[in-house]
């Protein structure tokens, strides 16, 4: 192991805090040293965290979007996508059912669909409070600041707004229409709201490099999130980055990794995306630094329309949408699933510790 690198990794156990240089070093990393830095990422998790794993149950209630990402499935000019929006009553089911099953946090999660009204929203989110004692988490992408109060003032508790990309340029480029600095300010409009913010980053996007990962990291770091959506690129057939190569699983686990060593306390997801690039990949993402689950608990005639990219609603194993399945799961890798609500430990100092 080259001193320069054990340097900085003991370094970021120890303060949580790295150059941008150092935080490249670290993403560099190769064999051994790639296989400490997750091992030091799992104990930071362990330290801070514990042992227990949070699941929160997401429904993709809309599949329309007035967007067009370059990367997205879901973009406005594919035409090939079967559409769909579920009614508030067909929402609040699915929230209960998922309830039911056990789960104590609801992810609505959809396109930027402005066919929903704040006040509709607002109404749902304080009948799921009301009627089924849960956290609720919204994904619901840019809105106005009068929206996202409204949304919190119902009892929304979270919000998830991936920054996507720190290069201002490369954000402009992906998703035309809209700046990180617009983005940026949505986030701080939610922080200042009382949301638990969460946002995160794509790893693998066409013309993305080490140092803009460096950056991605540390921004989340800046922001002092609560939640960090890291997931690999996979490029969607139906969209203009069809022939683009995917993000590696390697480096997205080395990514998470920093971010939990840096962020000790913040919440990231084993996503969907790494189940999808390999049969292990939820499991290796909980083995560096990750201690959350989101399984996909949209009804079921919806499910594979929520197309972000190929492959995303692919079983991972029987019994997936199955609070008892994952608790089974997680104990088989020594992990506990908790019955909280999943809030961070306001006692930290925030997420960053």
């Amino acid at each position: 192991m080259r001193p320069a690198f054990a340097a900085a990794l003991a370094k970021g156990v120890r303060t949580h805090m790295l150059s941008r240089e150092e935080v490249a070093l670290l993403l560099r990393a190769e064999g051994e040293e790639a296989a400490a830095l997750l091992r030091a990422a799992d104990r930071v998790r362990a330290g801070y965290l514990g042992e227990k794993v949070h699941l929160r149950a997401i429904i993709e209630f809309s599949n329309y979007c007035g967007n067009n990402c370059l990367y997205c499935g879901l973009r406005r000019d594919n035409r090939l996508l079967f559409r769909y929006r579920m009614s508030l009553d067909e929402i609040l089911a699915a929230a209960r059912q998922a309830r039911t099953a056990g789960y104590r946090t609801i992810v609505l999660q959809a396109g930027e669909d402005p066919a929903y009204s704040a006040g509709e929203l607002a109404r749902l989110i304080r009948r799921m409070k009301d009627e089924l004692d849960v956290a609720v988490t919204l994904s619901l992408g840019d809105r106005s600041r009068s929206d996202y109060r409204r949304l919190r003032e119902a009892g929304a508790d979270r919000y998830l707004l991936k920054h996507e990309t720190a290069d201002p340029v490369l954000f402009a480029r992906l998703r035309p229409g809209t700046t990180l600095e617009k983005r940026l300010e949505r986030l701080r409009w939610l922080q200042e709201l009382g949301y638990q913010v969460g946002a995160g980053n794509m790893v693998g996007l066409p013309g993305q490099t080490i140092e803009t990962l460096a950056d991605d990291i540390l921004l989340l770091q800046e922001l002092r999130v609560e939640m960090a959506g890291i997931g690999p690129f996979i490029p969607h057939p139906d969209t203009p980055l069809a022939g683009a190569p995917a993000g590696s699983l390697e480096m997205t686990l080395k990514v998470l990794a920093v971010t939990r060593i840096l962020l000790p306390y913040t919440f990231l997801p084993a996503t969907t995306a790494v189940a999808t690039l390999a049969p292990d990949g939820r499991q290796r993402a909980l083995q560096a630094g990750a201690n959350v689950v989101m399984p996909d608990l949209t009804p079921p005639p919806y499910r594979r329309h929520y197309a972000l990219y190929p492959g995303r609603n692919r079983p991972v194993g029987e019994g997936t949408a199955s609070f008892a399945w994952w608790v089974q799961e997680m104990a088989r890798m020594g992990r506990e699933v908790t019955a909280d609500y999943g809030h961070i430990p306001r006692g930290s100092g925030s997420a960053h510790g």
